[in-house]
């Protein structure tokens, strides 16, 4: 297997060109948004398969024994558009830096001739970075980022939220608060919120996240709850044994999270096709780092074994059968778009 290279799927020359227009257009980014091809409905067939990219915001930079990984925005916005070229991936989750940074690719690879990157995707915005990883105000974790009006005001699709709740840290009341409110105020411009509540308990000076039936399904009942209304409310959480006990614990549809790079995405494809059979409300997956960084391999593999897992109803051992088929599909495509751009990148 060849090892997935970020800078020759994506040139230098993409990045020098994404800061020229940042400098030169900055409302480049916000026509690009309320300009592209939205979706009718959330999702087409009741499912979802989204791409998680807002860890850097939170100082979540570690993959494998890099802790600079994900810092590299050349690769990370690289491997981002690399899971974008698959047609069974419905949007991306990231902050609005991230976000914005799409919209100028998708600006100018229409430029070049190229397909629309971002047209029928869902763009949902991380609301909420403020809980730095690592900090002693790391619970306190209101909303850092654009606010539910902005959203609406650029055509985003929905927003997404973190709530960890640890019992001996005041900050998480302050986080559930925000996070209640930031709901009601999503609720009012009628767009949806992926809610992420995590129960935690302190190791140290760490937070460890904890992956029991019996605690996810405690926490649903409070997440399910919060806001004005859950009629747009959707619940983001890690998979368990006995994950039926979760599912069960409401009536609101349940994405799956992914959690750290183990470097293979098959354990990850397991607990996809587990989850979704523990419950109806199960209707997909937002992963992030298993994606993205999947080892040596290439990420729109990984993403495509998913979204067949999870739109086309496959088995894990069909997914898997059918990643040769994708490996390296379409892997010059990106830099021929951006050899014929014409953007100045000099000051």
């Amino acid at each position: 297997m060849q090892p997935f290279l970020d800078r020759e799927f994506l040139p230098a020359s993409a990045l020098a060109k994404i800061t020229a227009v940042r400098v030169t257009d900055p409302e480049c980014s916000v026509r690009a948004a309320r300009a592209r091809k939205r979706r009718s409905n959330l999702t087409l067939d009741g499912k979802l398969n989204i791409l998680a990219a807002d860890h850097p915001a939170r100082r979540v930079t570690k993959v494998g024994d890099n802790p600079l990984r994900m810092a590299d925005r050349h690769g990370y916005l690289a491997r981002i558009v690399r899971v974008l070229q698959s047609d069974v991936v419905d949007g991306v989750m990231a902050t609005m830096d991230v976000l914005e940074d799409l919209l100028i690719l998708h600006h100018l690879i229409l430029e070049a001739g190229g397909p629309a990157l971002l047209d029928d995707r869902l763009l949902i915005a991380s609301l909420n970075r403020g809980g730095l990883a690592g900090t002693g105000w790391e619970m306190d974790d209101p909303r850092t980022g654009a606010s539910p009006e902005t959203c609406a005001a650029m055509g985003l699709d929905a927003a997404k939220l973190l709530l960890r709740i640890c019992d001996e840290e005041a900050g998480s009341l302050n986080t559930m608060l925000d996070s209640s409110r930031a709901i009601t105020e999503m609720n009012a411009v009628g767009l949806p919120t992926f809610l992420e509540p995590l129960p935690v308990v302190k190791d140290n000076n760490n937070f460890k996240v904890v992956k029991t039936a019996d605690a996810l399904a405690r926490i649903v009942g409070v997440a399910s709850a919060l806001g004005d209304s859950s009629r747009c409310l959707w619940l983001k959480l890690p998979y368990c044994e006995n994950y039926e006990v979760v599912a069960r614990a409401t009536t609101l549809p349940i994405l799956l999270l992914g959690g750290e790079s183990v470097g293979d995405a098959t354990p990850l494809l397991r607990e996809i096709a587990a989850g979704l059979s523990a419950g109806s409300n199960v209707r997909g997956a937002l992963v992030g780092r298993n994606v993205l960084y999947p080892g040596q391999e290439d990420p729109l593999v990984v993403a495509q074994a998913a979204g067949l897992i999870i739109h086309q109803n496959s088995t894990v051992e069909e997914a898997l059968a059918a990643q040769e088929s994708w490996r390296g599909r379409d892997i010059n495509e990106m830099a021929g778009y951006f050899d014929r751009l014409s953007v100045s990148i000099n000051p």
